[in-house]
């Protein structure tokens, strides 16, 4: 007996090794757009935020509006993906995220900035899991490692050219901020038409239901807990009514999306793919390396800047080494991955390192040789550049092809949503800090104002000199705990990746993978010919003869029908 089976539309013919590299080259253009946009905000912000008159925690939030907004709509891509096309879901998600630059480069407040990236956050959410979910397709996860380097290499190069890109427009005085929103918009639409004429894959069709409850549930708990997080101290005690009050809310929104997802038919997050230890430890990896990599990351352009005074755009070029450490250490470990086939090992060794290099950074001050922080910021690159791909890449290895989409963007999921809590926590950790030590510092010169006396970043440019010493100082002395908290969650995730088991890398792509599955559930020779050629799927679970034991298993010789 068959279900009643989901439609495939075929494709005119199976994409040439040569469309799989042009269809990559696309993708890559979007993902560089995605996170260049993303990313060059880093280096204009203390700009923005001095000339709208902002504060601390909205530089905080502006990142980190963003980063929540992508992290409640990646498993909503991700879940389309695997019954829409995904061509079409790329360029819409590039769409979207064009659609909010060009509306943050309107602000006119740092509330409508942060609005605003609230819809870049929406495609970025797109772009982030997308990508991934395209390019496992088109490679196996043993060819994958090829293009690591590739995938490595485009993701370090946007993290640098942004706040690079940005810290040139800023210091350009006919561009102004405002351009850093702007710059991305042609790359945007090239990108969309690059992905249009090269990416050709079978679109499957079937009923689908989305988990819209789930989402708003998670981004709302979850935002909920970080306004705490980003309040707390300052509007409020940590220990009063409205504290807890908000911590009770936002546990109790998480709890109830965890039953939602337990009884939806088609939830956004699968709970059963937890059932998998490396999806499990995955994605707890995921969390910690995205509280890590997000969070400190975000702080160093305003280290460089407020506490260095150096230019935008010369805090930008004092990202490089952390850019390069990256690159070269996804390419030679992505080389030897598709080799040799085993990734674990350089999984591990890439989150040992990069605790090690968060370790390092948490040694700085507002006076550290920068020659010295240069060789900090290459070991925390050569770390990243293990760690952030092979996580994705253990997941895909490890799940069902079906399940595919929902896999990736669950990982992405929990890596955004620990880079959110990431920037909106370490920016309360730094806030705090920093008033601390502007206080400290204003009553060593006899101002016995409460707090920091009312000098900060929101009037930087306003303080009498001696002051501005101040702030500039608690700034690049207070940096260093950011990275001594990166470092402890960069530590939970080497532990979670130890007690992940290694599986060896199938040989075959996404949609073999799929092809295969399908095939194995035929029930007749006919339909297994069906399967063959893309016109329907079926799904029996009964056992399949020879021909389809081999399409799923390339080492057995089909049967020739001919004969």
């Amino acid at each position: 007996m068959t279900t009643s089976p989901p439609h495939v539309e075929p494709v005119d013919a199976p994409m040439t090794h040569k469309q799989r590299i042009n269809a990559l080259i696309g993708l890559l253009l979007g993902m560089f757009v995605a996170l260049t946009s993303a990313t060059i905000v880093s280096n204009a912000l203390p700009t923005i935020i001095t000339q709208l008159h902002g504060t601390q925690d909205q530089y905080t939030w502006v990142v980190t509006a963003t980063l929540l907004a992508s992290t409640a709509a990646t498993p909503i891509w991700g879940k389309l993906s695997d019954v829409f096309s995904k061509k079409l879901l790329v360029q819409l998600s590039l769409g979207v995220f064009t659609i909010g630059s060009m509306l943050a480069g309107l602000s006119t407040s740092v509330s409508m900035l942060i609005g605003f990236r609230v819809i870049q956050g929406l495609g970025l959410g797109g772009m982030q899991s997308l990508v991934m979910i395209v390019i496992a397709s088109m490679f196996s996860p043993r060819e994958r490692g090829r293009y690591q380097g590739a995938i490595a290499g485009v993701m370090s190069i946007a993290t640098v050219a942004g706040p690079l890109m940005g810290g040139v427009i800023v210091d350009t005085s006919w561009l102004g901020w405002r351009w850093t929103f702007y710059v991305c918009v042609p790359l945007a639409v090239i990108a969309m038409i690059v992905v249009q004429r090269t990416l050709n894959l079978p679109v499957v069709r079937r009923k689908v239901y989305i988990d819209y409850a789930g989402a708003l549930l998670i981004s709302g708990g979850v935002s909920v807990i970080l306004i705490w997080v980003t309040l707390a101290g300052k509007n409020f005690d940590w220990v009063s009514a409205t504290s807890f009050g908000l911590v009770a809310l936002g546990l109790a929104l998480l709890a109830v999306a965890i039953w939602a997802e337990s009884r939806a038919k088609d939830p956004i997050i699968p709970l059963h793919l937890f059932k998998e230890r490396t999806t499990t430890l995955a994605t707890i990896a995921s969390i910690a390396v995205g509280v890590a990599l997000f969070g400190g990351a975000v702080f160093l352009g305003q280290y460089f800047q407020i506490a260095r005074g150096y230019s935008p755009t010369a805090a930008g070029l004092l990202t490089l080494p952390m850019v390069f450490g990256s690159v070269v250490s996804a390419t030679l470990s992505g080389r030897l991955i598709t080799k040799y086939g085993r990734w674990k090992n350089y999984l591990l060794a890439g989150s040992i390192v990069m605790a090690i290099g968060f370790g390092l950074l948490a040694t700085i001050d507002a006076h550290t040789n920068m020659a010295v922080l240069s060789g900090y910021l290459f070991a925390l690159g050569l770390g990243m550049g293990m760690t952030m791909q092979n996580l994705v890449l253990a997941v895909q290895n490890t799940v069902e092809p079906k399940n595919l989409g929902a896999a990736t963007s669950t990982v992405t999921f929990f890596r955004s949503l620990g880079g959110a809590a990431g920037v909106s926590v370490l920016g309360a950790v730094l806030s705090n800090h920093v008033t601390d030590l502007i206080g400290q510092g204003l009553r060593a010169i006899g101002i016995t104002q409460s707090g920091s006396g009312g000098a900060g970043l929101s009037n930087l440019n306003e303080l009498p000199a001696p002051i501005a010493a101040i702030v500039r100082g608690a700034y690049g002395d207070g940096t260093a705990r950011i990275f001594l908290v990166s470092m402890a969650m960069a530590i939970v995730g080497t532990i979670a990746v130890l007690f992940i088991k290694e599986v060896a890398l199938n040989t075959l792509t996404g949609e073999e993978q799929r092809l295969a599955a399908e095939a194995t559930a035929a029930t007749t020779d006919e339909e297994f010919a069906q399967v063959i050629a893309g016109e329907t799927v079926v799904d029996s679970g009964v056992d399949a003869d020879l021909d389809r034991r081999a399409l799923a298993d390339p080492a057995l010789e089909p049967v020739d029908r001919r004969s």
